[in-house]
Protein backbone atom coordinates (compact mmCIF):
# COMPACT_ATOMS: atom_id res chain seq x y z
CA UNK A 1 0.00 0.00 0.00
CA UNK A 2 1.13 3.47 -1.03
CA UNK A 3 -0.66 6.24 1.28
CA UNK A 4 -1.41 9.33 -1.15
CA UNK A 5 -2.84 12.22 -1.16
CA UNK A 6 -5.15 14.49 -2.83
CA UNK A 7 -3.12 16.80 -5.72
CA UNK A 8 -6.18 18.29 -6.99
CA UNK A 9 -9.02 17.93 -9.47
CA UNK A 10 -8.77 18.24 -13.19
CA UNK A 11 -11.02 17.74 -16.45
CA UNK A 12 -9.89 15.10 -18.79
CA UNK A 13 -9.74 17.26 -22.27
CA UNK A 14 -11.28 14.63 -24.74
CA UNK A 15 -14.65 13.36 -22.09
CA UNK A 16 -14.55 16.92 -19.62
CA UNK A 17 -14.69 14.72 -16.98
CA UNK A 18 -13.54 15.52 -13.60
CA UNK A 19 -10.75 13.67 -12.67
CA UNK A 20 -9.25 13.33 -9.10
CA UNK A 21 -5.27 13.34 -8.78
CA UNK A 22 -3.83 11.39 -6.12
CA UNK A 23 -0.19 11.80 -5.28
CA UNK A 24 2.18 10.04 -3.15
CA UNK A 25 4.76 11.95 -0.90
CA UNK A 26 7.36 11.94 -3.04
CA UNK A 27 5.39 12.96 -6.34
CA UNK A 28 6.98 10.03 -8.14
CA UNK A 29 3.63 7.77 -7.97
CA UNK A 30 0.33 9.27 -9.53
CA UNK A 31 -3.28 7.74 -9.54
CA UNK A 32 -5.67 9.69 -12.00
CA UNK A 33 -9.40 8.73 -11.09
CA UNK A 34 -11.98 9.55 -13.44
CA UNK A 35 -15.02 10.81 -11.18
CA UNK A 36 -18.55 12.34 -11.96
CA UNK A 37 -19.40 15.73 -11.23
CA UNK A 38 -21.52 15.63 -8.02
CA UNK A 39 -18.17 13.57 -6.96
CA UNK A 40 -15.79 16.18 -7.96
CA UNK A 41 -18.18 18.86 -6.62
CA UNK A 42 -18.05 17.24 -3.22
CA UNK A 43 -14.43 17.23 -3.32
CA UNK A 44 -14.05 20.58 -4.65
CA UNK A 45 -15.99 21.80 -1.80
CA UNK A 46 -13.32 20.41 0.50
CA UNK A 47 -10.55 21.07 -0.70
CA UNK A 48 -11.64 24.84 -0.39
CA UNK A 49 -13.11 24.47 2.40
CA UNK A 50 -16.96 25.95 1.15
CA UNK A 51 -19.46 25.34 3.46
CA UNK A 52 -22.53 24.41 2.46
CA UNK A 53 -25.93 25.85 4.64
CA UNK A 54 -27.09 22.24 5.52
CA UNK A 55 -24.38 19.32 5.53
CA UNK A 56 -24.45 17.41 1.94
CA UNK A 57 -24.27 13.79 1.80
CA UNK A 58 -20.32 13.00 2.82
CA UNK A 59 -20.82 15.93 5.44
CA UNK A 60 -23.45 13.81 6.93
CA UNK A 61 -21.34 10.73 7.00
CA UNK A 62 -18.91 12.13 8.99
CA UNK A 63 -21.12 13.84 11.56
CA UNK A 64 -23.14 10.26 11.80
CA UNK A 65 -19.15 8.80 12.49
CA UNK A 66 -18.79 11.03 14.71
CA UNK A 67 -21.82 11.11 16.39
CA UNK A 68 -21.42 6.93 17.01
CA UNK A 69 -17.40 7.66 18.35
CA UNK A 70 -16.27 6.01 15.01
CA UNK A 71 -13.24 6.72 13.04
CA UNK A 72 -12.25 6.18 9.98
CA UNK A 73 -8.63 4.35 10.09
CA UNK A 74 -8.14 5.06 6.27
CA UNK A 75 -9.42 4.05 2.80
CA UNK A 76 -7.29 2.20 0.11
CA UNK A 77 -7.82 2.37 -2.97
CA UNK A 78 -8.05 -1.61 -3.82
CA UNK A 79 -8.69 -2.25 -7.26
CA UNK A 80 -8.71 -1.39 -10.62
CA UNK A 81 -11.10 -4.10 -13.42
CA UNK A 82 -12.48 -2.73 -16.49
CA UNK A 83 -11.04 0.93 -15.92
CA UNK A 84 -13.75 0.57 -12.74
CA UNK A 85 -12.09 1.76 -9.38
CA UNK A 86 -13.36 0.39 -6.38
CA UNK A 87 -12.16 1.36 -2.59
CA UNK A 88 -12.73 0.18 0.85
CA UNK A 89 -13.40 2.38 3.72
CA UNK A 90 -12.01 1.05 7.57
CA UNK A 91 -14.18 1.74 9.91
CA UNK A 92 -13.29 1.75 13.67
CA UNK A 93 -16.02 1.03 15.75
CA UNK A 94 -16.41 -0.19 19.35
CA UNK A 95 -12.90 -1.81 18.65
CA UNK A 96 -13.66 -3.55 15.91
CA UNK A 97 -13.09 -2.76 12.38
CA UNK A 98 -15.27 -3.24 9.93
CA UNK A 99 -14.40 -2.52 6.07
CA UNK A 100 -16.86 -0.87 3.69
CA UNK A 101 -16.92 -1.38 -0.16
CA UNK A 102 -17.34 1.95 -1.90
CA UNK A 103 -16.77 3.97 -4.93
CA UNK A 104 -13.33 5.69 -4.46
CA UNK A 105 -15.03 8.88 -4.98
CA UNK A 106 -16.93 8.52 -2.15
CA UNK A 107 -14.16 7.31 0.32
CA UNK A 108 -11.89 10.15 -0.83
CA UNK A 109 -14.87 12.57 -0.05
CA UNK A 110 -15.02 11.40 3.40
CA UNK A 111 -11.45 11.03 4.12
CA UNK A 112 -10.65 14.82 3.50
CA UNK A 113 -13.34 15.32 5.67
CA UNK A 114 -12.36 13.23 9.00
CA UNK A 115 -8.75 13.93 7.54
CA UNK A 116 -8.16 9.90 7.27
CA UNK A 117 -5.12 8.50 5.32
CA UNK A 118 -5.62 8.01 1.32
CA UNK A 119 -3.41 4.23 0.61
CA UNK A 120 -3.32 2.92 -3.04
CA UNK A 121 -2.46 -0.78 -3.39
CA UNK A 122 0.81 -0.68 -5.29
CA UNK A 123 -0.93 -3.31 -8.62
CA UNK A 124 -3.48 -0.23 -8.98
CA UNK A 125 -0.83 2.22 -9.85
CA UNK A 126 0.38 -0.25 -12.24
CA UNK A 127 -2.19 -1.19 -13.62
CA UNK A 128 -3.36 2.43 -14.12
CA UNK A 129 -0.64 3.89 -16.04
CA UNK A 130 -2.01 1.99 -19.42
CA UNK A 131 -4.55 4.82 -18.65
CA UNK A 132 -4.81 8.20 -20.54
CA UNK A 133 -4.05 11.34 -18.25
CA UNK A 134 -3.86 14.79 -19.41
CA UNK A 135 -0.50 16.51 -18.98
CA UNK A 136 -1.14 18.33 -15.60
CA UNK A 137 1.65 20.96 -17.19
CA UNK A 138 0.10 22.19 -20.14
CA UNK A 139 -3.38 21.95 -18.46
CA UNK A 140 -3.24 22.78 -15.11
CA UNK A 141 -4.06 26.68 -15.57
CA UNK A 142 -6.49 26.41 -17.26
CA UNK A 143 -8.33 23.88 -15.69
CA UNK A 144 -7.24 26.06 -12.28
CA UNK A 145 -9.09 28.81 -13.12
CA UNK A 146 -12.42 26.84 -14.59
CA UNK A 147 -12.58 25.12 -11.05
CA UNK A 148 -11.83 28.72 -9.27
CA UNK A 149 -14.10 29.96 -11.74
CA UNK A 150 -16.94 27.32 -10.86
CA UNK A 151 -16.63 27.58 -6.89
CA UNK A 152 -16.48 31.29 -6.98
CA UNK A 153 -20.13 31.59 -8.75
CA UNK A 154 -21.94 28.04 -6.96
CA UNK A 155 -25.08 29.07 -5.09
CA UNK A 156 -26.96 26.99 -2.59
CA UNK A 157 -29.87 26.73 -5.24
CA UNK A 158 -27.09 24.96 -7.55
CA UNK A 159 -27.73 21.94 -4.95
CA UNK A 160 -31.49 21.61 -5.52
CA UNK A 161 -34.38 21.53 -2.81
CA UNK A 162 -33.78 19.93 0.37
Amino acid sequence: MVEMKVEGLTLDPLTNMPIIILKDSTGAKALPIWVGYFEANAIALEIEKITTPRPMTHDLLRNLINTMQAKIDHILVSELKDNTFYAVISLVYGGNTVSIDSRPSDAIALALRTKSPIYVEEKVIEAAKSLDLPDPETTKLDEKKQWKDWLDNIKPQDFGKR
